[in-house]
């Protein structure tokens, strides 16, 4: 909540332009969170909340073109963490799949002999 305000207050001097983009960054990065990011992609998750951090104190210090640079960087790292997470989890899933139809073998073998 504080951060959406402060987001807010720092976009209202800011060019539309910037205004969008930080509000496309932080929704990224809050989408990557929602996927499990923080859990499968730590290092991605923390480097997008830190770019974001700083381009939110770039818009309010007034300093645009770093903070659309920063916000988009924020952007990509947030995209990078979430595809990591989702692969993560498609590999998991896999890995399951997989035990389960070894298992499934072990116990056809068992009972058919």
């Amino acid at each position: 909540m504080v951060g959406s305000l402060c987001l807010l207050v720092a976009c209202a001097t800011a060019s539309p332009e910037s205004t969008a983009q930080m509000a496309v960054s932080a929704a990224a990065l809050n989408h990557a969170i929602s996927a499990g990011s923080p859990e499968f992609a730590p290092a991605e998750t923390t480097s997008a909340r830190d770019k974001l951090a700083r381009a939110r104190v770039a818009m309010e210090a007034r300093d645009h073109e770093p903070a659309m640079k920063l916000a988009k960087e924020a952007q990509v790292d947030a995209l990078l963490a979430e595809s990591i997470t989702h692969a993560a989890k498609a590999q998991k899933a896999a890995d399951e799949l997989r035990e389960g139809r070894r298992v499934l073998r072990e116990e056809i073998d068992r009972t058919s002999k």
